[in-house]
């Protein structure tokens, strides 16, 4: 007999067979808006060409998704992953364009699995490896930043080997929080080459950074050269785990988790708002580098908690932590 969730996906999906021709994956796609097939165009030789395809799982029942790519040159950066109904989900990739030259198109391979149900897809990814232009390194790699400062400027090289004029007319950075800039490093018959130095701003939010920078140029045939840039952000202050998951606790049982606040310097944790209500919290007293704070919970009555926290320290400089408590009191 088939499970509820495989009957409700019948439902879903109609009668349609596993094996069926039409493959009811390209919904999750639609659902974004999402094109299965990306053409980098043309691209410099050696660069590091990042996307993004993003899908929404339409049904009603999780389905685990796997992706499979058909040459080396395309890295899937999430093999498999599980989309939750109604979530949203991405395929990862980066396209290696030091290992090809000329035109080169790849599948990706995609297949979805629901209980007793199955379907596949194929993404593309298209590129044209330009001989004539290329970036050493591939890619700018920041490394981890601390938030607040600016980084070392990391540079990289762009060079042209042809008949045209070749000149960078400007620098494209579409909402980075980067520091960018180029100059020309020489100029003869046939070559001409320029350097890139890209810093973080120190206004820069904590997380990662992963942005297209692109390269202006008098280029007809491609004026717009791709410059990927990748690094962390590390906040002076964090917290983890975060959300803390309490699970599922009986009444008159106590539950305890350890929260590690760490910090770039000595700090005291002054306080922590929103407990009370069976939800205790004990605060370290000195000040250290790396804080453990105990949450207790003693729930009273039934029912699901969704807390959030406050954290508050005496760096006076640094904004308050919220961190998320969820669990469930049962009989």
């Amino acid at each position: 007999m088939r499970s509820a969730a495989s009957a409700l996906l019948v439902v879903i999906l109609g009668s349609t067979p596993a094996w069926a021709d039409a493959p009811w994956a390209n919904k999750l796609f639609e659902a974004k808006k999402t094109e299965i097939i990306k053409d980098f165009a043309n691209v410099p030789r050696g660069t590091q060409l990042h996307h993004v395809f993003r899908l929404q799982n339409v049904y009603a029942v999780p389905l685990e998704i796997t992706a499979r790519s058909g040459c080396g040159c395309v890295t899937v950066l999430q093999a498999s992953q599980t989309v939750q109904p109604r979530q949203e989900g991405e395929i990862e990739i980066i396209m290696d364009a030091r290992r090809f030259t000329g035109p080169k198109k790849v599948d990706i391979h995609i297949t979805i699995a629901a209980p007793n149900f199955y379907s596949a897809t194929t993404l593309q990814v298209l590129a044209n490896s330009r001989a004539d232009v290329v970036l050493n390194p591939g890619q700018v790699s920041l490394g981890v930043v601390a938030q607040g400062q600016k980084s070392s400027p990391q540079v990289i090289d762009v060079e042209y080997a042809g008949a045209l004029d070749w000149r960078v007319t400007e620098m494209v950075k579409p909402g980075a929080p980067l520091d960018v800039s180029y100059q020309e490093l020489y100029r003869k018959p046939g070559q001409v080459g320029y350097r890139v130095s890209v810093a973080v701003k120190p206004d820069a939010p904590a997380g990662a950074i992963k942005q297209e920078l692109y390269l202006k140029t008098n280029d007809p045939e491609s004026p717009l050269v791709p410059i990927l840039v990748e690094g962390n952000v590390q906040a002076t202050l964090s917290v983890a785990p975060n959300p803390v998951p309490l699970g599922t606790v009986k009444l008159g049982q106590t539950i305890t988790k350890t929260v590690v606040v760490r910090g770039s310097k000595p700090f005291r944790v002054l306080s922590v708002e929103g407990d009370g209500d069976g939800l205790i919290t004990e605060l370290p007293a000195a000040a250290k580098e790396v804080q453990f704070i105990r949450v207790k919970y003693q729930p009273a009555k039934s029912g699901e908690l969704h807390r959030q926290l406050k954290i508050k320290t005496d760096l006076a400089e640094e904004p308050d932590l919220t961190l998320k408590v969820d669990g469930t009191a049962s009989k």
